[in-house]
């Protein structure tokens, strides 16, 4: 195990796409979406404890969440849960841990990683996880994981690569197309999911921060001598009320010409969302997708959860998604789920933050 590999798992989020099972005060990555006993973020540590020690993880979250995360990764030391006074998207959160590995290894190689992932070979996973170290560590890369896509998904990002070759050279990176120009990656071949799961050096990160993010790595760096002290909160609250919100892959990837992806085929889904869960769950004769028990008659497509012992009876429903909680039943077509965010906007509005 390379005494220098360090896991930064990004698990700050709120998770609304997955409202109303995903609240503000239980997120979905403390979730047991999948019915397997452990959590979003329980799966994600295991899964990098085969390459990572324990006391070389950083969890990125906010101080709502911190003793949710020491609750499901007891394995962590209390200050190596990192909170973010606001949400500010992946850059800064990239950006303050970087600067805490800065002084604590600066020889440091860092695999940044969500927390709400679904790998179903993780062994492969894992293989390719190291190569991208292995590769990080001795070219001037920044590496990324993408994964050949099997559906024109449009709620996915996708990478452009140069070569068929394992790791590759990206040629550009899209944020979520629409549904044409997914179908039109596809069918020609060049094109990748993009895992946002990235490995770099601690130098070779800063600097590329320094370079198209100047102003954030500023911030920072009048920081970085208060990190590790009592000054930190103060110092650390100061630079996330300045710094604007933006992603590492905006504000770094698709600037940068040293990044590289690394090719998987290991199982992969972000469960980002409910139609995400759709794909994962296994379907009746009818495609129908359920989480518990359920009777459906001359329905199709639909995706159901319920909750445990209680018997969901569905008629005349086509792609729908329904969820039951004790306090919200959401009933919407699958083809609307993007606007789900709209709904909690609108029941904030109407109802206060009760069922939000």
């Amino acid at each position: 195990m390379n005494k220098n590999i360090y896991c930064i798992i990004m698990a700050g989020g709120a998770g609304t796409r997955f409202w109303p099972l995903s609240r503000q005060a239980m997120p979905k990555q403390f979730l047991d979406i999948l019915g397997t006993g452990r959590s979003f973020i329980r799966h994600t540590y295991e899964r990098f404890a085969r390459l990572v020690p324990p006391e070389h993880f950083l969890v990125m979250t906010n101080s709502a969440y911190k003793e949710l995360v020491l609750e499901h990764i007891p394995e962590l030391r209390p200050d190596q849960v990192m909170c973010e006074p606001i949400g500010r998207n992946t850059a800064p959160c990239i950006a303050y841990a970087a600067e805490r590995l800065a002084k604590e290894d600066p020889e440091a190689m860092m695999i940044v990683t969500p927390s709400d992932h679904l790998i179903l070979d993780e062994v492969e996973f894992i293989n390719v996880a190291r190569e991208c170290v292995d590769y990080a560590a001795v070219n001037d890369a920044l590496m990324t994981i993408g994964l050949r896509p099997s559906r024109p998904e449009t709620g996915y990002g996708y990478i452009q690569v140069s070569s068929r070759e394992a790791i590759t050279k990206v040629k550009t990176f899209t944020e979520k197309p629409n549904l044409e120009m997914a179908q039109t990656f596809l069918a020609s071949g060049e094109f990748l999911w993009n895992s946002g799961i990235f490995v770099w050096s601690v130098q070779q990160i800063r600097a590329a921060l320094q370079q198209f993010l100047p102003e954030l790595s500023s911030l920072f760096a009048q920081a970085a001598e208060h990190i590790g002290t009592e000054g930190e909160k103060a110092a650390i609250e100061r630079v996330f009320s300045e710094c604007r919100a933006i992603s590492i892959d905006y504000g770094v990837m698709e600037k940068a010409e040293n990044v590289y992806v690394h090719i998987g085929d290991f199982g992969w889904s972000d469960m980002g969302t409910w139609g995400s869960l759709y794909q994962y769950y296994p379907k009746d004769e009818e495609g129908n997708a359920c989480s518990s028990e359920a009777v459906t008659f001359d329905s199709t497509g639909c995706l159901l959860s319920m909750p445990k012992d209680k018997l969901a009876v569905v008629n005349g429903l086509k792609d729908y998604i329904v969820v039951d909680t004790p306090d919200v039943l959401m009933i919407c077509p699958r083809s609307n789920e993007p606007i789900i965010k709209t709904f909690i906007n609108e029941i904030r509005f109407r109802k206060g933050d009760k069922h939000i």
